[in-house]
């Protein structure tokens, strides 16, 4: 959920024509090609099922994705999703044939939130609003808690509920026998990560824990990670992010000194973005700090 303080307009966030990227045999993602508001879209091809993870924003990007895992497999779709935020699960109505996989507490998130978020969205500028002209939520078809395991029959999937971090809801997808994650937006490739700490509307987002489902996910030892954005890497992408966390969370217990919230983030911010230089989306270092001061504060 990035926008820009540039003159130039961001592109449009239109998940990208492009052939997907085999990133392990029958494992494949649909790059974002930095561009704000797409995120990584996985499709993994089994001998009996395909799976996708993620669908884009709004009905045109889903249509997209759709044709994409088509033009890989002709086997039924399973649809999920790392988190219920619209970009990354909002085209789910144009996959009307598939079987649709959500955790209980996203199915929750996307029931209590959909259209809250779905309104905030529309603000964000004519390009957006028009990607998410005609959305419709779609619940899932099968819910689960904890954790399911999916044979595709030949690729075993396991889906992880791990949340409250980044969401509630969120669910890593990890495949065990390829070593590929994919995160969501727990973990992003040189972009700040997205806390959508908007009090009192929105305050589902925990750092600490944050930091120890990142713990968590190293454990993991997968070879290919899949971010919500940017690009693909190892495992190295998931110590980036848990050493940010680590670093902000430090930064903000040191700082606090009977200060209040507007002014620790006036005096972390700055420094904070000269220590990653080569990171996008710098709004979102001031909800890092806010969020954290809540939890070191309360």
């Amino acid at each position: 959920m990035t926008d820009s303080t540039e003159t130039q307009s961001p592109p449009a966030p239109v998940v990208a024509d492009v052939a997907p990227e085999e990133v392990r045999p029958g494992v494949h993602v649909i790059p974002d090609g930095r561009v704000p508001l797409v995120p990584n879209i996985g499709v993994v091809v089994g001998e009996r099922e395909a799976l996708v993870v993620d669908t884009g924003m709004g009905p045109k990007n889903g249509r997209r994705v759709l044709e994409k895992a088509r033009a890989l497999s002709d086997k039924p779709i399973v649809l999920t999703i790392t988190h219920f935020h619209p970009e990354h699960g909002f085209g789910a109505q144009e996959f009307p044939d598939a079987r649709i996989v959500y955790n209980r507490t996203q199915q929750d998130e996307l029931a209590e939130k959909g259209g809250p978020y779905l309104a905030m969205f529309r603000t964000f500028g004519d390009a957006v609003a028009e990607q998410l002209e005609g959305v419709e939520l779609v619940g899932p078809d099968e819910v689960y808690d904890g954790e399911l395991t999916l044979d595709l029959d030949g690729t075993i999937v396991e889906l992880r509920e791990v949340g409250l971090a980044h969401t509630r809801g969120d669910q890593v997808v990890f495949l065990p026998g390829e070593r590929v994650l994919f995160t969501g937006d727990l973990v992003e490739t040189r972009l700040f990560p997205i806390f959508p700490w908007f009090p009192p509307d929105d305050t589902d987002v925990n750092g600490s824990r944050w930091i120890d489902v990142l713990r968590d996910l190293e454990a993991l030892e997968p070879e290919v990670v899949v971010p919500g954005h940017g690009e693909v890497g190892g495992v190295e992408l998931i110590g980036e992010v848990h050493s940010y966390l680590e670093d902000v969370r430090g930064r903000v217990r040191d700082a606090l000194d009977g200060r209040t919230s507007e002014e620790v983030k006036a005096a972390l911010e700055p420094e904070i973005r000269a220590a990653y230089p080569t990171w996008d989306a710098p709004e979102w270092i001031g909800f890092a700090v806010e969020c954290f001061y809540a939890e070191l504060n309360g």
